[in-house]
């Protein structure tokens, strides 16, 4: 039976808040990124006997083509503890997404930005660490409400501030959530999103890909 997995002995949540802060402010909100966009990569992590999965695709912006799949696999250091994902899953990640030997202009990951009750979700947090322009997407809403609905799409609110925007990227599924995370604008994040769906999935196609990988490579894991 698995054991439940402990904080590290060092581990201070005040620490970790002033952390996240200090994430927050380092954010960049706005389009810094190398034009035009001709790649980009999606992240996901996932986890299996107590090991962290790191998965990092490259896709061609264009032929929408899977052109590369780089991960890393870690010991799982930290629990899940809710508003600090980051600090569980940012390690894996960040190793394979260095690992990609495609350049990239824009990361998309499977996880909050500044949609977050302290604006330094997963996305950011990542973001801000490798300096690199991420956005945020999940299938779940973490925090905030969602505001009136303009067709596709509709505002996510937390403390009066627009954070994210919920989109809906097929007519009958539940929306997606949208966040910056670093170095892209909202406008820009929602854009990217909807381009990389374009109806045919529910999730765009970088974090799909990331995330298929991700459990074949888990599958793999099991078999050894």
């Amino acid at each position: 039976m698995r054991k439940p997995l402990r904080l590290p002995p060092n581990f201070s949540l005040e620490k970790a808040r002033a952390f996240q802060k200090y994430i927050a402010e380092k954010a960049i909100r706005h389009d810094d990124f190398d034009s035009p966009i001709s790649r980009v990569a999606g992240v996901d992590v996932t986890y299996r006997e107590q090991l962290a999965l790191g998965v990092a695709v490259a896709v061609d912006t264009h032929a929408m083509k899977h052109l590369e799949t780089q991960y890393a696999i870690m010991e799982e250091r930290f629990p899940y503890i809710p508003t600090l994902l980051a600090f569980r899953e940012v390690g894996p990640a960040a190793l394979a997404l260095k690992r990609l030997k495609t350049k990239v202009n824009v990361v998309f990951v499977d996880g909050s930005g500044i949609l977050h009750p302290y604006k330094a979700g997963f996305a950011t947090h990542l973001g801000v660490v490798l300096n690199v322009p991420t956005i945020g997407v999940t299938k779940k809403l973490l925090c905030g409400k969602i505001g009136e609905w303009h067709g596709d799409k509709a505002p996510i609110y937390l403390d009066g501030e627009i954070v994210g925007m919920a989109v809906k990227t097929m007519p009958r599924a539940n929306p997606i959530y949208v966040s910056i995370g670093h170095k892209v604008s909202l406008k820009t994040a929602v854009d990217l999103v909807k381009y990389f769906t374009k109806k045919r999935s529910k999730l765009p196609l970088p974090i799909q890909l990331a995330h298929n990988e991700a459990q074949r490579l888990a599958r793999e894991l099991l078999l050894q």
